[in-house]
């Protein structure tokens, strides 16, 4: 069976994520979409929310399954038997970083890095400008799922007292 990860923060979901994992869900067996853990980050959703918003949103995807991770990520993959990483690229700055890190962790474990580019509908879409957008009342529906977006709000409400 060939699994690929699809790792990052997921603080929120987007509908450029889940792009992303339909995408390679139809070129793996399996797909696990790895949270990261980041105790130095701050983060608006808890690693437990982040985990069950993924859950809710790739649950027709019937290959796709969550999973959480701190450290490395050539780690997590050396420990669950995992070759390739996918990453989904919006740009060309996006490019230059994600191209060091591929090279890195093939050099320190041989997983291999396959690119998505992103689906154009979604390539201006990041988690953190979604919500900045949101937290200065914008609207961003469309931009990620529909219960997402509903806990997006309503966090973001109960962090500014609304």
């Amino acid at each position: 069976m060939r699994t690929a990860v699809c790792p990052g923060s997921f603080d929120p979901v987007t509908n450029g994520h889940l792009d992303v994992f339909a995408r390679a869900s139809e070129m793996a067996d399996e797909v696990v979409v790895a949270v990261l853990i980041n105790k130095t980050k701050s983060s608006l959703f808890t690693v437990e929310e982040r985990i069950e918003m993924l859950e809710e949103t790739v649950a027709p995807l019937g290959n796709v399954r969550i999973d959480a991770f701190h450290g490395l990520l050539v780690d997590y993959c050396r420990d669950h038997g995992i070759k390739a990483i996918v990453k989904g690229l919006r740009a060309v700055s996006d490019f230059d970083y994600e191209l060091q890190m591929a090279q890195m962790n093939y050099r320190l474990a041989g997983v291999e890095t396959l690119f998505i580019s992103t689906n154009p509908l979604y390539s201006y879409i990041s988690s953190s400008l979604i919500k900045e957008v949101a937290t200065y009342g914008g609207d961003v529906s469309g931009l990620l799922p529909d219960p997402v977006l509903e806990r997006l709000s309503a966090k973001i409400s109960a962090t500014l007292g609304k």
